[in-house]
């Protein structure tokens, strides 16, 4: 049996339009299917609504206990729930969840020797058997970007990793893509040409390309979990724009070993 691993990347959340025709076209996908987001720019808004300022370090948020209470309330609560509730529309029977339902996703916190991060997690493991169950039965799971630790702490965890992680857990019982959308079309050659997209990248090219700077940033831990899922059980990975979800002639990168 196929399941289809799909992230949805946070400019598509932040565009109500584009977040509608994305629902749309994941709703119409057959068969078992997995959506992960993030929260977009909701958190960073409302966490300086209060009075808080955010900080990140190379495009990564530091979580400290009142920002934990932000993402938490925004990722697991509003942005979830409305996308579960638009699903629910379109008659696909989706539950939101966070990894602490059902211990889905167990994370420890992060511990890095310079920076402290604060609350975020490392994926340890996925509760592949409750995952696949609810799967059968049905069950379109939408997971935000927060796990737990066993011990009661909840944590922030990258949404992509997590994408990441469910798919090389889910590859145990299943054959699985993953599949990463956002507002390009692909990994670009030239981040100002949409146009320049990699059709195909190896893990030769993109490490030629990175060392070259021509792939840097956000693409970089993106790219990284992608070949680390391949590496370890995903069939298949593809990134670009939701239009390639109905439409597999849209121009779109296939990530290959």
């Amino acid at each position: 049996m196929n399941v289809s691993v799909i992230k949805i990347g946070g400019n598509i959340i932040d565009n109500p339009a584009e977040l509608e025709q994305f629902l749309t076209d994941f709703s119409k996908i057959e068969g078992y299917k997995v959506l992960i987001h993030g929260g977009g720019k909701s958190a960073t808004e409302m966490a300086q609504s209060i009075g808080l300022v955010p900080q990140m370090i190379d495009g990564r948020r530091i979580t400290d206990a009142p920002m934990l209470d932000v993402v938490v309330m925004i990722y697991a609560g509003q942005i979830n729930k409305h996308i579960v509730a638009q699903l629910q529309a379109k008659d696909n029977n989706a539950i939101g969840f966070s990894g602490a339902d059902g211990n889905l996703i167990q994370s420890t916190k992060r511990n890095h020797p310079t920076i402290d991060y604060g609350f975020v997690g490392d994926v340890k493991q996925v509760n592949t058997k409750l995952l696949a169950t609810l799967l059968e039965a049905g069950v379109v799971p939408v997971f935000c970007a927060i796990t737990h630790d066993k011990n009661g702490q909840l944590l922030n965890t990258n949404a992509d990793t997590i994408a990441s992680e469910l798919s090389i857990a889910l590859s145990e019982v299943f054959d699985v893509t993953l599949t990463y959308c956002f507002e390009k079309q692909g990994v670009l050659l030239d981040s100002e040409d949409d146009s320049s997209v990699i059709t195909e990248i190896n893990e030769a090219l993109y490490n030629k390309l990175k060392e070259e700077k021509v792939i840097h940033s956000g693409m970089i831990p993106k790219l990284d979990n992608c070949f680390n899922s391949l590496s370890r059980g995903v069939q298949k990975i593809k990134i670009g724009h939701h239009k390639m979800l109905q439409n597999p002639d849209v121009l779109h990168t296939t990530i290959t070993l």
